[in-house]
């Protein structure tokens, strides 16, 4: 059911009333519902590049049935993204991106044991919360917007990847490319915990590895102290007042009968991009104990935080107004993990978990809280007819 809407005079100028919008979306509750079930049941783990082609033609054809002209980017070793925009979009017109990813972590044949089902108004399954819901969304958002006649007065375009789980290797490159020529970028990733609230910030994230090698095979033994001795001195960097976060993951000092050494798997999160450049730094001045051993670290910090700038508050702000339209009292919160809102928020203006509300990411018992979730795709719906000008983020 539709919240009740709030009486208040808000300084938002739009084209349709906000309790239209609103009614059209819930109107369409059970076409939603069908959506997200047919998306879930087309399962598309990472790693298999061939299952993303079914969500990304089942995705195209909605897009092109609202008058979007849609392009698979292809991918080397994954499923490649999809690509839309609108027919008639004028030529260098400003442009807002939508953006999601269609890849999930679990493998095939999950749905069987982890069917899709409605229960007590939420609806359940494999990669629906993460995010299947929030590429419906974005469908259902563009919809209501056409059946209202309402056109975006900035050009909405919308990139749908496939590697987001793992690390967003290939796409990284259209994301930003997209991200450094749109005003500003909406991130269909769930909203934070059963509460929704809005992820206004995230942590960076790095992974990097420290690998600790001896000169001379008869001190194998010393390496495995310097091990022991590296882990205590990564746990001291870690500042969990501030946020910062230095874990070791996996810890590997068997003996190798050729050259003795061993490695850390060091997991990295930050809230600054200081506290990132910070961090990386003192890791990467570690210096074995002793001279008969080496101490070597690699990897990186692949993803800077995503921080409140100007920006993104900016953008925040409409959204917490918009919300109120809708009769929503919008809070926000920080994520400790990084999405691909990290990577657009240094180029453009960027508000993220915009999509579903509901819980159990990666877990057994996934789901989203239907009502609630079709709320928030009226919230963006809303927000693509709203044409605020954030600050520069530069």
């Amino acid at each position: 059911m539709a919240p009740e809407l709030s009486n208040d005079v808000l300084d938002i100028d739009l084209p349709v009333e906000p309790e239209a919008v609103l009614r059209v979306v819930h109107a369409h509750r059970s076409a939603y519902v069908e959506f997200v079930r047919r998306l879930a049941e087309m399962e598309s783990p990472s790693t298999h590049p061939s299952a993303q082609h079914d969500w990304q033609a089942f995705i195209a054809d909605a897009l092109a049935d609202l008058g979007f002209e849609t392009t698979h980017l292809p991918g080397q070793d994954t499923g490649g993204c999809l690509y839309a925009r609108p027919h008639q979009r004028p030529h260098a017109a400003p442009v807002q991106l939508l953006l999601g990813h269609g890849d999930t972590v679990w493998d095939l044949g999950t749905v069987e044991r982890m069917p899709v089902h409605v229960s007590n108004g939420r609806l359940h399954g494999p990669g629906i919360f993460d995010m299947k819901a929030g590429l419906a969304s974005i469908v259902f958002a563009l919809r209501t917007l056409h059946r209202l006649g309402a056109d975006p007065p900035v050009t909405p375009v919308v990139l749908m990847t496939s590697d987001e789980e793992i690390g967003s290797f290939e796409s990284r490159p259209h994301i930003e490319r997209l991200a450094a020529r749109a005003n500003r970028t909406y991130v269909l990733e769930p909203a934070l915990g059963l509460q929704g609230k809005i992820k206004t910030t995230r942590k960076g994230t790095g992974d990097l590895e420290l690998v600790v090698r001896a000169r001379r095979t008869e001190v194998g033994n010393a390496v495995v102290l310097e091990l022991s001795r590296l882990v205590q001195h990564l746990y001291s960097l870690n500042e969990p007042s501030r946020g910062v976060t230095v874990n070791v993951g996996t810890i590997d000092g068997r003996p190798r009968r050729d050259r003795p050494e061993g490695r850390l798997a060091v997991d990295v999160r930050v809230p600054t991009v200081e506290d990132a450049r910070r961090v990386d730094a003192a890791i990467r001045s570690i210096e074995a104990s002793r001279p008969d051993l080496t101490v070597d670290v690699h990897g990186e910090m692949d993803r800077d935080p995503m921080e409140a700038t100007p920006a993104n508050r900016c953008l925040w702000n409409r959204a917490r107004q918009l919300g109120q339209a809708l009769g929503l009292s919008l809070t926000e919160g920080r994520s400790g993990g990084a999405s691909d809102g990290n990577l657009t928020s240094p180029l453009t203006a960027t508000l993220d978990g915009l999509g579903a509300v509901g819980d159990g990411a990666h877990a057994q018992h996934e789901f989203i809280e239907i009502d609630a979730t079709l709320d928030r795709c009226a919230l963006l719906a809303l927000l693509l007819l709203d044409d605020p000008v954030p600050p520069s983020v530069q």
